[in-house]
């Protein structure tokens, strides 16, 4: 069974960032079907809501992991 847990952790920064591009890959896609969806500035603020979240996500994954691997906590 903790071998089938160990598959859901995240345990490096490599596998962070792994994840991290096809979040944004998606997260790109999402923003550009926005964009067709509603024309002009409401549609760039939805492209850059989409992208924005990926960057955020990212930063809290890097630190947790920065976390886990100075003080071991789980």
């Amino acid at each position: 069974m903790k071998k089938l847990a160990r598959l859901f952790q995240i345990k490096t920064k490599v596998e962070v960032f792994l994840i991290t591009y096809p979040l944004a890959l998606g997260a790109v896609k999402r923003g550009q079907d926005y964009m067709v969806q509603y024309p002009g500035r409401i549609g760039w603020v939805f492209m850059a809501l989409c992208t924005g979240a990926v960057f955020v996500a990212s930063a809290k994954m890097l630190q947790a992991v920065e976390y886990h691997q100075q003080f071991g906590v789980d």
